[in-house]
């Protein structure tokens, strides 16, 4: 496998990493991610003006990518750099609008646009979604849409006539209620009560489940960005805490805790490696669902070393780490937590 990255992807990472350093420094990040509408509109319209979401479309259907490679360099630089603008929403948006035949220029050109399909009872489980739809008209209710707020569309799956299908709704149309989640950023509880709505796929597990995997390893390289952050921020210390008159880092104990915290993030940047490979593939599921369950377990255990090490000062608001660690804790909880991947790890793996 080529480990390299290629020359259209270096740039792209180049050109997201400056403008993220511009735009959304950790300290106006913490200013704009935890209050209405949680995220900034400026970083908003400035990451769909410098072409990042072109990226997660595959050229086909108008955009300027789409492998798991593509997207796992924007989302690793939106990692390292805490964005909590809502890029996650639009990249599952893309994949099931161009599974659906639809135009996906508007939304490549920084429309909003949210898709419902965790419910209360059934935030992973396709099988366990209530939502239904008759003759047009949509009843139920999807929780924790991220990218909620604000958004122009919504896109639902919903049980019709038997099959798992998906809704185009106009947002107004629906009751959003938006609030930021607890590490920053939108999302929204969707109600809808005979809500009218356009079927734009009759059968649409296929591309929800396939929506739902390149989410995945979106948020498996975005865990990656951040990890590093926080590697750098922690050996940053280690060498300028000084305890009994000298850095802190040079007492063994915490010497070996720092190096398994680099082999743990090593190993996680190798199965998004895998996983971004194998996107799209017959193997894709299998490896992302890999990925997911062990990037999920070494981001909570990243964020738990580092702040014991750091020690007091690490939960404080004012530092970067606190941040940094509840983004990675909630990475785990979002799209399929480490029991629910291992699980469906294991279904794969038994049916083999």
């Amino acid at each position: 496998m080529n480990f390299e990255m290629s020359d259209d992807r270096r740039m792209l990472a180049e050109s997201l990493a400056r403008f993220l350093a511009d735009t959304c420094p950790v300290e106006k990040r913490v200013d704009v991610a935890y209050a209405e509408p949680w995220h900034s509109e400026t970083a908003w319209a400035g990451l769909a003006e410098l072409g990042a979401l072109y990226a997660l479309a595959p050229e086909e259907a108008g955009g300027m990518g789409g492998t798991g490679f593509d997207i796992a360099v924007v989302f690793e630089e939106l990692g390292k750099a805490l964005c909590p603008e809502p890029v996650l929403a639009s990249l599952l948006g893309l994949r099931l609008l161009a599974a659906a035949g639809q135009d996906l220029e508007p939304v490549l050109a920084g429309e909003r646009v949210a898709v419902g399909i965790g419910e209360l009872d059934a935030p992973y489980d396709l099988d366990g979604i209530e939502t239904r739809a008759e003759d047009g008209k949509l009843t139920g209710r999807k929780s924790v849409v991220y990218g909620g707020p604000g958004a122009e569309r919504l896109l639902i799956a919903a049980q019709s006539g038997g099959k798992l299908a998906l809704f185009e709704v106009k947002a107004g149309d629906a009751q959003v209620t938006g609030y930021g989640m607890i590490d920053g950023g939108p999302a929204a509880e969707v109600f809808l009560d005979d809500t009218p709505g356009e079927l734009l796929l009759e059968d649409a597990r296929g591309a929800l489940e396939e929506a739902l995997d390149a989410g995945a390893l979106a948020l498996c390289a975005e865990a990656l960005g951040a990890m590093e952050v926080v590697q750098g921020i922690l050996i940053d210390y280690l060498k300028t805490r000084k305890q009994f008159g000298q850095p802190i880092g040079t007492f063994q104990a915490l010497q070996h805790r720092a190096i398994d915290v680099g082999i743990e993030i090593e190993q996680a940047r190798s199965i998004v490696i895998l996983a971004a490979s194998a996107l799209g593939g017959p193997e894709g599921a299998k490896r992302v669902a890999q990925a997911k369950f062990l990037v999920g377990r070494i981001a909570r255990l990243v964020a738990e070393e580092a702040i014991q090490m750091h020690g007091g000062i690490g939960i404080t608001w004012e530092y970067p780490m606190a941040h940094f660690a509840k983004r990675l804790v909630m990475i785990d909880a979002q799209l399929g937590d480490t029991d629910w991947h291992l699980e469906r790890l294991t279904e794969a793996l038994a049916a083999e």
